[in-house]
Parts: structure tokens; sequence; C-alpha cells
């Protein structure tokens, strides 16, 4: 900025959209001084480097009111976990399943995970059995975003919300 640009010519442009061409950095350094505005580097790494005449101070609250507002429209995702084992009785499921309904209800994502102990592990496909169990009852309230897959000792599958 200002007087810490090295190069000796640059590419200037104008605050208003003015093309100055490519111009020595003295000449554009006078002209921003005349308009009482910065002379801004925008690309540093160009041939010649390309500079900006701007009111600098303006810029950076611009810049730091579209950050802000980027972060408003930011839609927070909750993801919620239901737990489930191998050895799990039917009403153990509904009753998971019920609050995994709740969940996607409100709009949460749902994890469904089977935790493998010990000799499971050597049949990861009963933990997928137990999740091919609990989908049809979740189908009606969301979408399926992942098959069920082993992630180490876990067999997880992800439920998002149905979009209306």
């Amino acid at each position: 900025m200002n007087d810490d640009i090295t190069a000796k010519e640059v590419r200037c442009m104008g605050d208003d959209g003015t093309n100055y061409g490519i111009i020595s950095t003295a000449d554009a350094l006078k002209t921003a001084d005349e308009q009482g505005l910065d002379l801004v580097l925008i690309a540093p790494e160009g041939k010649p480097p390309v500079a900006k005449i701007m009111d600098y101070s303006k810029f950076k609250y611009q810049q730091e009111k579209k950050k802000k507002e980027a972060r408003k429209n930011q839609k927070v995702i909750v993801l919620k976990e239901v737990k489930f084992s191998v050895k799990i009785a039917e009403n153990d499921i509904n009753y998971k399943v019920k609050h995994a309904i709740e969940f996607l209800e409100k709009g949460f994502h749902v994890k469904c995970r089977v935790f493998l102990k010990g000799r499971e592990m050597a049949h990861p496909e009963a933990g997928a059995e137990v999740l091919e169990k609990v989908w049809p009852m979740l189908e009606d309230y969301g979408d399926r975003d992942s098959e069920p897959k082993l992630e180490g000792r876990f067999v997880n599958m992800m439920v998002l919300p149905k979009k209306d």
C-alpha cells in the first residue's frame, strides 16, 4: 500500500473504474495523493503488478461487513447421534428410532451408529443388518445420505431431514 510498493511500474486503475494503463509507481502515488486516496496492490504477482486507487479504510470496512453478512447467513448444521448395538432388542430399536425421528423433524442430521464389541468385529455385516432394519422406519422422515459402512469399530449411516 502506498510507499510500500516496490515495483517500478504498475497497471493502475481508478476507484471509479478509470484505467490509467501502465504507469510508474511514482505517478500512480501522485495521482492517488491528488485524489486523497490510497494506492493499493491488488495483484502483486502480475507483470506488471496491478494497483488500484481507492479509499483503503472504506475498502477494509466493506470487507468486514461482507464477512459479517456471510456469517449471519450461514446455517448451522446440528448432528445428532443414535447408537445401537448388534444384540439390540426390537423394543429398544423402536425407542431409539422414535428419538431419531424427533431429531429429523427438528431439522437435525442424524448419524446412526452400531458399535461392534470384541468378536462382533469379525462380522461387521451384522451391524449393517441392524441399520438396514432401522432404515425403513426412518425413510418417511429423512433421506439416507450414506449407506451403512464400517469405520473403525462402528458401522455408520447418515440420515438427513427431508427437504420440503
